[in-house]
């Protein structure tokens, strides 16, 4: 079954305005006449997939498919995205700006009631004479008064507008049972086109087949609905793992003299609360199934694309929205200014210009992703894009674009206009400083300070020490010139107070 949109019909773009000279010369690379085509783009996006600590790579998850794809170009240690929330992060990487400068920090707000004429990085491609096409989560999926957004693509989206609790399993016959107990959980001996997530795969599929006989450059947008709650992955992916050898929660309280506004309330039907340890693992197993699940759909996707004679030909990214707490620090879901929600897996492979198998430690952005395509394809963008391109550091991972990335989280969470107050966060290779300010005066109300050389995860406030004095003062200029002090302008937000969250959306 596929999910139904109400999204007008728009036609394919057929008005080739590619002013370029072919794609794989990929930003100045010496050009052959094999390579004079642009490239195709396959842009993988999943859903809530953190990196764990330490090295990248959550060292529980079994993902055979992720593992093999960066073995395959440049894998980034250190991306971040801009708001631990799907909706804010979606807009901000797929314009190219920042949750301020599109006034979207919440679900329901949609970036077009905001700035109406931004053009997507999707949108960018299709105007210039490429056929784009999104199947599954690309935007934000529920409660925004645009269904996705028309103006990217050539033709409807697909399996896009939904909400995740809906994600139920479909099968002809008798449903067979469910042999776990914890709510949000769900471990059925089903088929993978069961899911969302298995038909989405199964959609890219017969669209790789089709853009690979109509030779027409493409831009392939796919999106995944997992590990996303509820943690309902087919039952073979359980059985992967044996809950015994899945670590318990470690740092689970907030850090030491870490301010309260820094944590939340339970989201997303994974409320502490109601659990005990026994379903603390439960749900913990079943994130690991959603993984694993996950993991074998973006297989079937690439594995299309080599099946098809399209690998040489096309640029592959795969990125998370953002990250997700399961218990650390006492935090359930995502919406913090902490590295387990904030850092996401980041993979780009470029023919021509990435290494295969290569590590970039540097810090980036999803900001960063829109002008890298661009420049990658030789596509003009908007001055006003608050990315930068990271091209230099395909080539050579050892690069440095970036001193320092920035992300941000209002509270309450979930906020529109008017919040209490925005914790900006800058995380540099060894360090994070988060300053909360008051939303209408921009008074800071507190500050955190982390070293990630002391420990993996943030176990304690640092602000204030005597011995990093100094640096604190660098990191509170640094973060100023990014977000200058005062109060948010909030004159065009598009939506209030979300009201009460839901159990899973």
């Amino acid at each position: 079954m596929r999910l139904q949109t109400l999204n007008p019909e728009i036609m394919p773009n057929k008005t080739h305005t590619l002013g370029v000279v072919a794609g794989l010369c990929l930003g100045g690379l010496a050009c052959t006449a094999a390579a004079a085509a642009p490239p195709n783009i396959l842009f993988i996006v999943v859903d809530d997939l953190r990196t764990g600590v330490g090295a990248y790579g959550d060292p529980v998850a079994i993902t055979p498919h992720l593992d093999a794809l960066a073995a395959r170009g440049v894998l980034f240690e250190r991306a971040f995205v801009q708001q631990a929330l799907c909706n804010p992060s979606r807009a901000s990487m797929l314009t190219g700006l920042r949750p301020d400068t599109l006034q979207v920090w919440n679900l329901p707000a949609h970036f077009r009631e905001t700035k109406p004429d931004v053009v997507t990085l999707p949108q960018l491609f299709r105007t210039n004479g490429y056929f784009t096409q999104g199947i599954g989560k690309i935007f934000h999926n529920w409660r925004t008064k645009i269904a996705g957004d028309p103006a990217s693509w050539s033709v409807p989206e697909e399996m896009h507008f939904a909400t995740h609790g809906q994600d139920v399993p479909m099968v002809e016959g008798d449903l067979p049972e469910n042999t776990v107990q914890t709510p949000g959980t769900e471990a059925r001996d089903v088929p993978d086109e069961a899911y969302y997530d298995g038909r989405v795969a199964a959609l890219a599929e017969e669209a790789l087949a089709k853009l690979a006989a109509t030779g027409e450059p493409f831009f392939l947008g796919v999106g995944f609905w997992k590990p996303h709650t509820p943690f309902n992955a087919p039952k073979r992916y359980w059985d992967l793992y044996r809950r015994e050898d899945i670590p318990p929660v470690t740092s689970a309280k907030l850090p030491a003299g870490a301010p309260d506004m820094a944590g939340h309330p339970p989201f997303e039907g994974l409320g502490r609360a109601a659990v005990d340890e026994a379903a603390i693992q439960e749900l913990r197993h079943g994130y690991y199934a959603a993984t694993s699940y996950v993991d074998a759909q973006v297989g079937k996707v690439i594995a299309a694309l080599d099946a098809h004679g399209l690998t040489e030909s096309t640029i592959i990214v795969f990125w998370s929205d953002h990250g997700l707490h399961l218990g650390e620090h006492d935090l359930w879901g995502k919406t913090s200014n902490y590295e387990l929600d904030l850092r996401v897996p980041l993979m780009v492979v470029a023919p021509g210009v990435t290494t295969p198998g290569t590590r970039a430690p540097g810090v980036v952005e999803l900001l960063d992703i829109y002008p890298t395509l661009a420049e990658l394809a030789g596509l003009p963008v908007a001055p006003e894009l608050e990315g930068v391109s990271l091209r230099p550091v395909l080539a050579d991972v050892a690069v440095r674009v970036r001193t320092a990335a920035f992300s941000q989280h209002p509270r309450p969470s979930h906020t529109a206009v008017p919040g209490a107050a925005m914790g900006y966060s800058l995380r540099e290779e060894r360090y994070r400083y988060t300053e909360w300010r008051a939303w209408t005066t921009g008074e800071v109300l507190a500050v955190e300070l982390y070293d990630y050389a002391e420990a993996e995860v943030e176990t304690r406030n640092l602000a204030g020490a005597a011995g990093l004095a100094a640096e604190q003062a660098r990191f509170a200029s640094e973060l100023a010139s990014e977000f200058p002090p005062g109060p948010i302008d909030d004159s065009l937000a598009a939506a209030g107070q979300e009201g009460s969250f839901p159990a899973i959306n």
